[in-house]
C-alpha cells in the first residue's frame, strides 16, 4: 500500500494543508478548503465544485467518528487527484455517527474520468485513516510539510508502519487455524466508490484479525475490482456485505449465512459485523464451507421491510432504464424538431440516408431513438431481477420484458416480468442439486426453464391483462382535458415534491417516463403533457427556495444562502434534489412550501396543455417543449407560490426567536444534507 503511495506525489503540498481550519460550520469550512484547491490550480470552478461535494454529502454523511470527516466527490472541475487538509482546534460537525465534531478533515477531490492509477492511490489514502499510528501523527505534526509528506507517504510513521501492521494481521489470519477456525468473505461498495468502500474493507480486515479470524475482502469501487477466487467463496463460512450500492454477481455467494449492511456500518461496526458472522455459522451448524444449502437469501438485507426490499428492486431497475429514457426521448424529440411529426413515417436511413438532408438526419434521429426506446422495458425487467437474484436473472428479466413488449403489456408488463424473473431465479438457486449439474446450472439450466416459464407467463397468462390496463392508461391520458387533467398535474406535483427524490418523487417521474413511451407520433398526447407537468412540478422545490434565499435573505443560515446559489442551476436542471438542504434543516415548512409550490406548477402545466418528449433536461430542452410560454409561466408560477408559503411560515417563527449566541447556534445547527 505504501509503494502505491510513493508511485505518485503532489497529492497533497503544504499549501493545500490548514493546520488551523477556522471554521465551525461544515459548508464553510469545506469553502476554505475547496479555495485552496483552486488556488493551487486543483480545481477550475469553486462554486461548481462545492456543489458536486455538495450532492455527495446529500447522498450520505460523510463524518467517520473518532474526529475523522472525509468530504469527496468526482467532479468536472478537478484537474487532478488532490486532497485538501484541515485540521480544527474545536471541530466540525460532519455528523458522524458517534457524534463527535471532526477535528481532522480530508477534502478528496478526484477528476470525473480519473483513471485507475490516481483512483487507487486515493483508496489506499482511504485505508490509512483507519490507522490510529496515522491518524495520531497528522494531530501531532506541527508543520504543513509534515503532514503533506506523511500523507503522500514520503515520511514514514513514527508508530508502527502500516507495512508492519498488515504483516502481522496476515500472520494473524493464517495462524486463525486453518482447518477449523472462522473464514470469511466480505464485499465493500458506496455510491462514489472512493472513500468509504476501502476504509470497510480495512476495518474488516483490522477486526478479523483481533477475532483470530481469516478473512478476504472484494472491494466493488472506483479502483477496479479483483473478484474473490470461487475457490475462496466455497470455503467460506459466511459473508459480510457492507455496501450502499448493489453487490455485483451476488449469487456467487448464495447459500452462504450472510451480514448484510450498509458500508458504514462496516467502518464504524467492523468487530459487530465479525460477531454476528460467527453467529450465524454458529446456528448453521458452524464449519460448513459449501454453498449448497441456503442460509440468507442473496438480496434480503437483514431488518429491511420487505416493502422496502420491493422498492429497492424497482427503483434499480429503474435506474438503469432512464439513461435509456434519456437517450431515446431527447433524440425523438430532436428529430421531431428537426423535421416535424411526419418524419415518423420516414423510411429506413439504411439505404436512404443523404448526408446534405436535414430529413435524412431528423430521420435518422429519430430511428435511432426509436430504437433506444425499444431497450426500455426490457432494460426495466431484466434489471428488477438482477436486484432479486443477480446475473442468473437477467436472461429471464430481459426475455420478459421483451415479450411485454411484443403483446403490448407496456412498462407495467416489464415490472411483472421482472419481479416474477427475479423471484423465480431467486427459489431455483436455492435448489440442492447434484454436483454434476451444479456447474451448468447458472448457465444453462437457470437460463433455459426462467426464460421459458417467465415467456409462458407473459404470452398466456398476464400479458394480454396487463396490455389492456396499458391501453385503457393510454387512452385516458389521451382523453384527459379540463379539470381532470388539472387534477393529474397537481397530484403528481404533491408527489414530486413530497420527498424531493425519495421514493414518491420516483413513482411519480417513472409513471410518466413510462407513458411517455405510448405517446406515438401524436403531437398532443395526454402523456406528453404528463412528462411536461412531471418535469415542472419538479423544478420549482429548488427554484422556490433559491429565490426565497434572495428576497427574505435573514430568514435563512449564511449556508443556506450559499446552498440557495446552487439551487438556482439545480432547479433549472430538473433536479428536485437542489432543495434537500433546506427541507432537512426545516421540513415542516420547507415541505408544505415546496409541494404547494409543485401543485401549482404542475397543474397549470396541464391546463395550459404544455407538452414534453424529453424526459429529462429542465430548462435546457425549452426548444422541445410544446407551449414553451406558458410552461415557464407555469414553473415561474410555482416558483412564486414555494418562495411566497416558505417566507410566511417562517417569518413568525424568526421574528418570535431571540438572537442565538454563537455557542448557542453551533450547537443547535442541522446538519446540511447539501
Amino acid at each position: 500500500m505504501t509503494d502505491t503511495m510513493n508511485e505518485t506525489s503532489g497529492l497533497i503540498t503544504p499549501a493545500l494543508v490548514d493546520l488551523y481550519l477556522a471554521p465551525e460550520d461544515k459548508n464553510e469550512a469545506l469553502r476554505v478548503l475547496a479555495q485552496r484547491l483552486v488556488a493551487e490550480g486543483r480545481v477550475t470552478d469553486l462554486d461548481g465544485f462545492l456543489a458536486d461535494v455538495a450532492a455527495r454529502e446529500a447522498q450520505a454523511p460523510t463524518g467517520m467518528g473518532d474526529g475523522i470527516g472525509i468530504p469527496h466527490c468526482r467532479s468536472p472541475h478537478v484537474t487532478q487527484p488532490s486532497l485538501a487538509f484541515g485540521r480544527s482546534a474545536r471541530g466540525v460537525d460532519f455528523d458522524a455517527p458517534d457524534g463527535r465534531p471532526a477535528d481532522l478533515i480530508f477534502m478528496i477531490a478526484a477528476p470525473a474520468g480519473a483513471d485507475d492509477t490516481h483512483l487507487q492511490i486515493l483508496a489506499a489514502l482511504a485505508r490509512r485513516l483507519m490507522d490510529p499510528a496515522f491518524t495520531g501523527a497528522l494531530r501531532d505534526a506541527e508543520s504543513p510539510s509534515a503532514v503533506a509528506a506523511r500523507i503522500n507517504g514520503e515520511e514514514a510513521p513514527a508508530a508502527v508502519p502500516e507495512t508492519a501492521e498488515a504483516s502481522e494481521a496476515v500472520g494473524a489470519l493464517k495462524t486463525a487455524a486453518s482447518d477449523g477456525g472462522l473464514r470469511l468473505v466480505a464485499v465493500t461498495s458506496c455510491p462514489t466508490g472512493i472513500a468509504h468502500t476501502y476504509m470497510a474493507a480495512k476495518a474488516l480486515e483490522l477486526a478479523a484479525a483481533r477475532a483470530g479470524a481469516r478473512i478476504q475482502v472484494e472491494t466493488q469501487g472506483s479502483a477496479g475490482t479483483t473478484p474473490l477466487d470461487p475457490e475462496v467463496i466455497a470455503a467460506a463460512d459466511a459473508v459480510i456485505f457492507a455496501h450502499d450500492v448493489e453487490i455485483r454477481d451476488r449469487a456467487r455467494f448464495a447459500g452462504k449465512p450472510t451480514v448484510d449492511v450498509g458500508v458504514k456500518a462496516g467502518v464504524n461496526r467492523a468487530d459487530d459485523l465479525i460477531a454476528q458472522a460467527s453467529g450465524l455459522v454458529t446456528e448453521a451448524g458452524g464449519g460448513a464451507r459449501t454453498a449448497t444449502t441456503p442460509v440468507a437469501a442473496p438480496s434480503a438485507p437483514a431488518g429491511e421491510h420487505w416493502g422496502q426490499r420491493l422498492r429497492t428492486y424497482l427503483m434499480t431497475g429503474v435506474s438503469y432504464m432512464i439513461p435509456f429514457v434519456a437517450a431515446g426521448g431527447l433524440l425523438i424529440a430532436l428529430a421531431f424538431a428537426m423535421g416535424g411529426y411526419q418524419i415518423a413515417s420516414a423510411p429506413s436511413v439504411v439505404g436512404h440516408f443523404d448526408w446534405t438532408s436535414s430529413h435524412s438526419w431528423a430521420a435518422m434521429l429519430f430511428q435511432t431513438g426509436k430504437t433506444s426506446f425499444g431497450f426500455l422495458v426490457p432494460v426495466l425487467s431484466g434489471y428488477v431481477a438482477w436486484a432479486i437474484a443477480d446475473r442468473a436473472a437477467l436472461a429471464a428479466g430481459i426475455a420478459g420484458g421483451a415479450v411485454s413488449v411484443a403483446v403490448g403489456a407496456g412498462f407495467l408488463g416489464g415490472i411483472v416480468s421482472g419481479l416474477a424473473a427475479g423471484f423465480l431465479v431467486l427459489w431455483m438457486i436455492r435448489w440442492n442439486v447434484p454436483r454434476a449439474i451444479k456447474g451448468i446450472m447458472p448457465v444453462v439450466v437457470i437460463p433455459l426453464l426462467s426464460v421459458a416459464a417467465v415467456g409462458f407467463l407473459m404470452f398466456v397468462v398476464v400479458g394480454s391483462p396487463i396490455a389492456s390496463a396499458m391501453n385503457g392508461l393510454t387512452d385516458w391520458l389521451n382523453g384527459l382535458s379540463g379539470s381532470n387533467a388539472i387534477l393529474l398535474g397537481v397530484l403528481l406535483g404533491a408527489m414530486m415534491a413530497f420527498d424531493m427524490g425519495g421514493p414518491l418523487n420516483k413513482v411519480a417521474y417513472t409513471f410518466a417516463a413510462g407513458v411517455l413511451t405510448t405517446a406515438g407520433t401524436t403531437p398532443d398526447a395526454g402523456s406528453l403533457k404528463v412528462m411536461a407537468a412531471v418535469m415542472a412540478a419538479g423544478m420549482t422545490p429548488p427554484l422556490g427556495m433559491a429565490l426565497a434565499t434572495v428576497v427574505r435573505r435573514r430568514l435563512f443560515t449564511p449556508e443556506e444562502q450559499e446552498n440557495g446559489k446552487a439551487a438556482w442551476v439545480l432547479g433549472a436542471s430538473f433536479i428536485t434534489e437542489g432543495a434537500i438542504p433546506f427541507a432537512a434543516a426545516d421540513p415542516l415548512r420547507v415541505i408544505p412550501a415546496g409541494i404547494a409550490g409543485s401543485m401549482t406548477a404542475g397543474g397549470l402545466a396541464m391546463a395550459f396543455g404544455s407538452t414534453l418528449r424529453a424526459p429529462h433536461g429542465g430548462i435546457w430542452v425549452l426548444p422541445l417543449i410544446g407551449s414553451p410560454f406558458l410552461y415557464l409561466v407555469a414553473v415561474v408560477a410555482g416558483t412564486v407560490v414555494t418562495t411566497a408559503v416558505v417566507v410566511l411560515l417562517k417569518a413568525p417563527r424568526k421574528s418570535a426567536a431571540p438572537a442565538p449566541s454563537a455557542s448557542a447556534s453551533h450547537a443547535g445547527k442541522q446538519p446540511a444534507a447539501v
